[in-house]
């Protein structure tokens, strides 16, 4: 079966979970066959129409999407549907951007005590500012602050380095990786940056070919 035979019913039954009241962190990522996260400095850049729609479905399936400040700056997010939580540690956001003066669903940033005041009540003016520990912040402590605003299904895409801080802190659930039948070279990195070298295990829920020759993959936390 491919993507092309497959409604958005069925891709929402695809990607179901079984227990919306479990806190679960989803990862949504996009590479090319030869391991490169990005094209042209984009990501979006490695996808087509079939990638579109599954993050699309992600989305509806989400409580909330978690970013980097990085990937805000690289890819957008103005007029997301979905509320939207931003890591930032420096709080190096402009309140005067469309991520903000065009959002359609609440915008969370979590940041942590040290960032400077100004950048602070520029932001809280326009989000909701969530500080996650002292000096830097706790993904943990980040992930509970969403839960408690009955936010428990988290969809991750990006980036690299945040996928890699929350591989370290042991707190992904799933992912969910495009491959692209492209073979890209040059110097970009891959899709987890900064975790400690390890195998960390995780089984295959299903892959679902496209014909245009993307290769949908889902993957979950190994069982112990």
């Amino acid at each position: 079966m491919t993507m092309s035979m497959l409604e958005r019913d069925d891709l929402l039954t695809a990607y179901a979970v079984p227990d919306r009241e479990t806190p679960r962190v989803r990862m949504n990522f996009v590479s090319s066959i030869d391991g490169s996260a990005t094209l042209h400095d984009r990501s979006g850049g490695l996808g087509d129409e079939d990638d579109q729609r599954i993050m699309g479905v992600l989305r509806e399936l989400a409580d909330v999407v978690l970013v980097g400040a990085g990937t805000v700056r690289a890819e957008g997010y103005s007029g997301l549907d979905r509320p939207l939580a931003v890591v930032s540690s420096s709080l190096d956001l402009d309140a005067r951007s469309e991520l903000f003066t065009k959002a359609k669903a609440p915008v969370m940033i979590l940041t942590h005590d040290g960032v400077p005041r100004a950048r602070r009540e520029a932001l809280d003016a326009v989000a909701d500012v969530i500080s996650c520990g002292s000096a830097s912040v706790d993904l943990h402590r980040a992930l509970v602050a969403l839960a408690e605003r009955g936010l428990t299904q988290v969809l991750c895409e990006g980036g690299p380095h945040l996928f890699g801080d929350l591989v370290s802190a042991d707190l992904v659930d799933e992912l969910c990786l495009t491959l692209s039948p492209v073979v890209v070279g040059g110097t970009a990195g891959r899709i987890v940056r900064g975790a400690p070298e390890a195998a960390r295990r995780m089984r295959l829920l299903h892959a679902l070919p496209s014909e245009a020759g993307m290769l949908f993959l889902r993957y979950a936390r190994a069982e112990v």
